[in-house]
């Protein structure tokens, strides 16, 4: 009877079918770090760092207070209101967990981050007083067609989000140098190398296809080819 009991037990419980992540144990901790450091909810604040970095004549004639406002703006717009509309859908339960593991739990988040990135793209555009750079300007709106473009993706198979952002930065640095009379070739070496230690800590992660991180490239330094295009 006893027997028979636990038996019937062994078969109900439910077991774990997630397959094992063969790579060791200090890569994966890596690829965890590099996740973190490179999340694509930071990329319009640290893509707009960048172009005043590599191209700061186009910030010429700005206050030190109009600075810390705009970065202040894209800050908060961009970064601070999708970051709290994420933690506010966990709440809800409109989300399982903060990785949003499936393409259909990314729905609403991806939907409320492209009302944001059209806002702030908004703002910059038809911004008085000092003329917006014009690689601000397209990064800005590039983010905004890299999310309707991801949203659309997504309906399909779950994009990385990730590669995606680093592809972005990609298409940022091209813009610099289609833009820019400065040398931006280390710029868009690093940008690259850094692009693809993003994708292989995805991979190494499991957490996409290969074919995913592809598309994530594409799309992020597409969208910003096409809004430097229509922005010139």
């Amino acid at each position: 009877m006893k027997q028979n009991t636990s038996k019937q037990m062994t078969t109900t419980l439910p077991q774990d079918t997630t397959p094992p992540n063969p790579q060791p144990k200090a890569l994966r901790v890596l690829a965890n770090i590099i996740t973190y450091l490179f999340h694509p909810v930071f990329f319009p604040l640290i893509a707009a760092f960048a172009i005043l970095e590599l191209e700061p004549a186009g910030f010429i004639g700005l206050t030190q207070k109009q600075l810390v406002m705009w970065f202040a703006s894209i800050g908060l717009t961009a970064v601070f209101f999708p970051l709290f509309s994420i933690l506010l859908m966990k709440q809800l339960d409109f989300i399982s967990s903060y990785r949003m593991p499936t393409a259909k739990e990314r729905t609403i988040p991806l939907m409320a981050t492209m009302i944001f990135y059209f806002w702030v793209s908004h703002v910059f555009n038809n911004m008085p007083g000092a003329p917006v750079p014009l690689a601000l300007k397209v990064m800005l709106l590039g983010c905004f067609w890299g999310i309707i473009g991801v949203f659309m993706i997504n309906i399909f198979t779950k994009i990385s989000l990730h590669t995606t952002a680093a592809g972005g930065m990609v298409g940022v640095v091209v813009v610099l140098m289609l833009t820019s009379p400065a040398n931006m070739l280390p710029a868009l070496f690093a940008s690259i190398v850094l692009a693809g230690i993003v994708g292989t800590a995805r991979m190494v992660l499991g957490a996409h296809q290969r074919g995913d991180i592809w598309v994530g490239y594409i799309i992020g330094f597409a969208a910003q080819m096409a809004a430097y295009r229509y922005m010139r």
